[in-house]
């Protein structure tokens, strides 16, 4: 019972049309970012490590290299601060979760392209 109306309560908060997006992808993930009273758009750029989570409460993970440290960053799927996330390359995978990247450096990061007609 509980479940059916937590699910008549997150619908409202639900994207439309969610991005479509996988993991082992590199997107850019467009956020919004308040400065005093001047909104802008700020891209992050990286590849899809992680999703998790379900409704409202979802979640992905992104990862780049920047000055040679490693960053990773969680945004919310349904977040209305998330302006929109752009596909770059598709990645081939084979898990779920790609954090086996954590320990590689250099070329060894990168993914194989999947080809897509």
């Amino acid at each position: 019972m509980s479940h059916v109306i937590m699910g008549l309560v997150e619908k409202e908060y639900l994207k439309p049309e969610p991005p479509d997006f996988e993991i082992g992808d590199t997107v850019d993930v467009h956020t919004k970012i308040m400065e005093g009273d001047k909104e802008r758009i700020q891209i992050f750029s990286g590849t899809v490590i992680a999703r998790s989570g379900a409704g409202t409460r979802e979640m992905f993970t992104v990862r780049r290299i920047v000055a040679g440290e490693g960053v990773e960053r969680k945004f919310p799927v349904h977040s209305p601060r998330v302006d929109k996330v752009e596909v770059k390359r598709k990645g081939v995978v084979r898990r779920a979760k790609l954090y086996f990247l954590r320990d590689r450096v250099g070329k060894a990061v990168r993914l194989k392209e999947r080809r897509v007609n």
